[in-house]
């Protein structure tokens, strides 16, 4: 069974939203505070770049549970500008913003997979999984 919540993202309160449902989602879900943490983490990273880059977007999460599976998905979409170069921002310490540069990077040590398709002057689209073990 799939179970599919959304969020708009287009003010800073929106990403505590997407971070309270992807919290309460992986709760239910039952992973455990530890996995809890990372996925609120990831979700906030995600948001924080729509945000800060696209000024709007949304933060699917999606739970797959199944006899032999239990997942949570989240994707992340936007219109923006998008992403020059996918490999330069997985690199640890690059930064647009002048932040830490451990946004994307660390959204990947998060979760346990994560994809990114992007095109110049059309969107972004993040899908990253965390399977319950």
């Amino acid at each position: 069974m799939a179970m599919r919540s959304s969020v708009e993202i287009i003010t800073e309160w929106d990403i505590v939203t997407a971070r309270q449902l992807g919290r309460n989602e992986a709760k239910a879900l039952g992973f455990g505070t530890v996995d809890q943490a990372r996925i609120t983490t990831a979700i906030s990273e995600l948001a924080r770049n729509i945000y800060l880059y696209a000024n709007v977007g949304f933060i699917e999460i999606e739970k797959i549970e199944t006899d032999a599976e239990k997942k949570i998905i989240i994707i992340a979409t936007d219109q923006g500008p998008g992403i020059k170069d996918v490999r330069e921002v997985m690199e640890d310490g690059y930064s647009t913003s002048g932040g830490l540069g451990a946004g994307l990077p660390g959204v990947n040590r998060l979760m346990d997979t994560m994809t990114i398709h992007s095109v110049i002057g059309e969107g972004t689209t993040i899908r990253a999984e965390k399977w319950l073990r």
